[in-house]
């Protein structure tokens, strides 16, 4: 049976097209992601931009990128709209923690996306992400809350955890009930692959002091935002963030066709990687999926051409938003030893 996840009044997008902002607001929200090293992430971030783009989404698609990202995916980035930041790598505490995923050590960098104070509200998707679907309305949520989707603890990567070990999930918690012997439940926990977010100077700094005192823990910074931002967590539909292990872990609970989110984000499933040979990469839901993120990245018609190569009724309603806006200087807050 499917979770009961509480309702968020959200402003559905209706027709398709973009609503009429003021452009004096359009500076004040947008989308944010995460680029490191040299890889070929930048594909994704690149993808990323053109689906935006694809749904008509209003409003910006800002870049933190880590020093080693090197200039020419910079420029890449920028030619197709993008706002390129540059931010200092955030470490976690000295420790023998040994994480789920080698990389996701250098993910405590996203933090730094809380001091991107120049915009009251933004969307968080990370590279391997892409959007079917106008998603802005995300953006008009009460304020005050922390917004993201509930993971699913039945992969092999959460084998360190209680859930796994007794097969306990959030997503069908009737299945396998919670152990009274165990105490209370878990609190709802969320993928932070994709949330939505209020960048703040007093959280920045809340959220730096408390990493100086926090060990780490396998999922690095998404178990640190899920301990962080408990207090304040809202859940809202797995259409905003499917994550594929869920087409073959709880297919009852997805309506493939609704959903407006696709975090590639299983083993295997990167489409600029894709070769079909992991487990459930033969399915024909995934290559349906990596298919349609192919389609959107190589359509030329959907890179950035800037206020002269845009026209018509359906172009963006501010069609050169992306290139017009300034690049903000950041000022960063010297880290504290752990960061």
């Amino acid at each position: 049976m499917a979770p009961q996840v509480p309702s968020v009044e959200v402003i559905p997008t209706g027709t398709g097209k973009i609503p009429a902002i003021d452009a004096a607001d359009h500076p004040t929200k947008g989308y944010v992601t995460f680029l490191a090293g040299s890889g070929d992430y930048v594909k994704g971030v690149v993808g990323l931009a053109k689906g935006l783009r694809k749904v008509k989404s209003a409003y910006p698609l800002v870049v933190a990128i880590l020093p080693d990202v090197p200039e020419e995916h910079r420029e890449i980035l920028r030619s197709q709209g993008c706002i390129v930041k540059e931010i200092e790598p955030i470490y976690p505490p000295e420790n023998q923690i040994q994480f789920a995923m080698a990389y996701y050590v250098i993910n405590y960098s996203k933090l730094r996306i809380w001091n991107f104070e120049e915009y009251s509200k933004m969307v968080y998707l990370d590279a391997d992400i892409q959007v079917y679907e106008n998603i802005d309305h995300l953006l008009d949520t009460p304020d005050g809350y922390f917004y993201a989707v509930m993971d699913c603890f039945c992969e092999k990567t959460w084998s360190h955890s209680p859930q796994y070990s007794i097969g306990y999930c959030q997503q069908c918690p009737d299945r396998v009930k919670w152990p009274a012997e165990m105490g209370s439940p878990p609190p709802l926990y969320f993928n932070a692959g994709m949330f939505v977010f209020e960048p703040s100077k007093v959280t920045y700094d809340n959220l730096l002091e408390t990493l100086l005192i926090t060990p780490p823990t396998p999922f690095a910074e998404q178990d640190f935002l899920n301990m962080f931002f408990q207090p304040i967590y809202k859940p809202i539909p797995l259409i905003y963030n499917l994550v594929l292990a869920m087409l073959w872990r709880h297919p009852e609970n997805v309506e493939l066709e609704k959903v407006k989110v696709v975090h590639y984000c299983a083993a295997g499933s990167k489409p600029w990687r894709y070769t079909g040979e992991e487990a459930n990469m033969d399915r024909d839901d995934i290559k349906m999926l990596v298919k349609k993120w192919w389609d959107v990245y190589n359509d030329e018609s959907l890179d950035f051409k800037g206020e002269d190569g845009v026209a018509g009724e359906e172009a963006f309603s501010k069609p050169s938003i992306m290139a017009s806006m300034p690049e903000p200087a950041v000022s960063y807050i010297p880290a504290p030893s752990a960061a």
